[in-house]
């Protein structure tokens, strides 16, 4: 029989059905809604990780340190299948096998001696927010996703109806032939059923992705348009939107001292503006500074606060954020009102300016262009990105990454799906689109340099107070992109690439085979890309 917490305030924040809506019966002891001090009590008890120096909770996840998506399925069941863009990104799994696997975690998870429940919202849109129930083994995870989503108040909570519901089992190993993984680990989405399952993995941002998929998949179908982007408002209340891939500089363009924050990573947009998913933020710290990202570090000496395979100095257990030993994947998750400057509604107006991000390990494209709005469907399909040597085995070069719509292995419908609605509210609020390289300047990684910080931030802000609006630009040859010739604070020179580079030659080498690269890669979308969104891409 399993039992509850025992002081009386705890039973306030439990169901009054128990676990009996999600077919579970477990035999030892349920923990309903712990606040933070309470999970990291347990965490620590249950030596699930450490405290560092100033509170932040620190957990390895090793042999994980990052998402896997080749282990990522979607039930295949008449309700979705026809919406569903099957293939790598949407593997299909039996509903057969769905069912056994999901009577194996339950059965799995009513045998642990503990479980941590959490129960909470994930979209600050009333309308369209989704009340999702997490079943976890561990007081950490726990913890996490009290960080990462919209806390109810606690009077909501014994009427808190899920209409999701997250199994969580990180320890448990599924097996392929019995349960139709590829290997132990797996993230398993029933659209149908409103069920994820997730096993065979402690990284915690599987916790956190898995919803944004359910969302990509749900919000399309009400009119409402999901991103994977960054959001914050001015005092004018000019709202602006990052999209990005990881490691592009969405959490850092957007923690802005000046600009309040929406949210760093999944938003909406309706018809009555944009709206966070989340609560909270997960921010890559690799390198991390107090100097150049002084609210991300502050968030990071916070109580609360869970930090992932970053590394220890012994004894002082300060953390080291250059240490890349466990992984470059290094991360911190804290609540959105950790930050300063957040918007507690989590909700802003419809974007006055969209900015794409892309990390150009080639050093080719320029570190900021505007775009028409041809071009701006042609580079939001695109996804473009590069991983650079040394982040991944096997990786010597930079390498160029497409993800169409900044996002690709989140998406249940057709990329086109997503591109379509994009164009028709930039269209409809007359938003205008930026592409900023926050990657490499002066030649290829290993050669060029990283943009300076500064100057990114500098080009952001004209980008944000207008005055790049109606700026004087000048066409790349190659890539047909509108480079503005002065931005305050930047010198000359950086704005047009090829300036930057030594050998001019070897600069439109490199730009003419990324073109090439860019152009392949639009290919895969056929006839579903109409001809003047396929012309406004790269032409050298």
């Amino acid at each position: 029989m399993a039992t509850q917490d025992s002081p009386s305030s705890t039973f306030a924040r439990m169901s009054a059905d128990g676990l009996s809506p999600q077919g579970l019966t477990p035999s030892g002891h349920v923990h309903w809604n712990l606040m933070a001090p309470e999970l990291v009590e347990a965490a620590v008890r249950r030596s699930e990780g450490v405290l560092a120096d100033m509170g932040p909770f620190v957990a390895n996840t090793t042999p994980h340190t990052g998402r896997s998506p080749n282990d990522k399925f979607v039930v295949r069941e008449p309700s979705s299948e026809a919406d569903v863009d099957w293939g790598k990104v949407n593997q299909p799994i039996s509903p057969e096998h769905f069912a056994t696997l999901k009577a194996d975690v339950q059965q799995y998870l009513n045998g642990l001696g503990e479980l941590f429940v959490q129960d909470l919202y994930c979209g600050a849109d009333p309308a369209t927010r989704l009340s999702v129930r997490y079943v976890l083994p561990n007081a950490w995870h726990a913890n996490f996703v009290r960080n990462m989503f919209i806390r109810p108040l606690i009077n909501e909570l014994a009427t808190f109806a899920p209409n999701f519901t997250v199994y969580h089992a990180p320890e448990y190993q599924a097996e392929p032939a019995r349960h139709g993984t590829r290997t132990g680990t797996f993230i398993v989405l029933n659209i149908a059923e409103r069920t994820i399952l997730i096993g065979g993995t402690r990284y915690a941002g599987e916790l956190k992705k898995a919803m944004f998929t359910v969302m990509n998949y749900l919000l399309p179908k009400q009119d409402v348009l999901s991103m994977h982007c960054s959001a914050n408002i001015g005092e004018a209340g000019d709202t602006a939107l990052f999209f990005g891939l990881s490691g592009t500089g969405k959490t850092t363009l957007s923690a802005d001292p000046t600009r309040g924050l929406i949210g760093d990573d999944e938003h909406g947009w309706s018809s009555e503006g944009t709206f966070n998913f989340e609560g909270g933020c997960y921010a890559k710290v690799i390198n991390l500074s107090a100097t150049n990202e002084p609210d991300i570090y502050a968030t990071t000496q916070m109580f609360g606060t869970v930090l992932e395979n970053v590394v220890l100095h012994q004894p002082s257990r300060t953390v080291d954020f250059s240490d890349q030993s466990v992984t470059e994947n290094t991360r911190a998750s804290y609540p959105l009102h950790y930050i300063n400057n957040h918007v507690p509604s989590g909700r802003g107006g419809h974007p006055k300016n969209v900015v794409f991000l892309t990390a150009d390990a080639f050093g080719v494209l320029p570190p900021i262009a505007k775009l028409s709005p041809e071009q701006a469907m042609y580079y939001f399909l695109s996804g473009y990105t590069a991983k650079v040597a040394g982040t991944e085995r096997g990786v010597t070069e930079p390498q160029a990454t497409f993800s169409a719509c900044f996002g690709a292995v989140f998406l249940v419908w057709h990329p086109t799906k997503y591109a379509t609605m994009l164009g028709e509210l930039l269209n409809t609020h007359g938003a205008q689109v930026w592409l900023v390289n926050t990657g490499w300047s002066g030649g290829a990684y290993g050669v060029g340099q990283r943009m300076k910080l500064p100057h990114t931030r500098a080009m952001v802000r004209a980008v944000l107070d207008g005055s790049l609006q109606s700026a004087e630009t000048k066409v790349h040859p190659i890539f047909g992109l509108h480079m503005p010739t002065t931005v305050a604070g930047v010198p000359s020179e950086v704005l047009d690439p090829r300036l930057t580079w030594s050998d001019g030659a070897a600069y439109d080498a490199q730009a003419s085979k990324l073109a090439g690269m860019f152009r392949e890669n639009i290919t895969k979308f056929g006839s579903a890309v109409p001809a003047n969104i396929l012309s406004a891409g790269p032409t050298g």
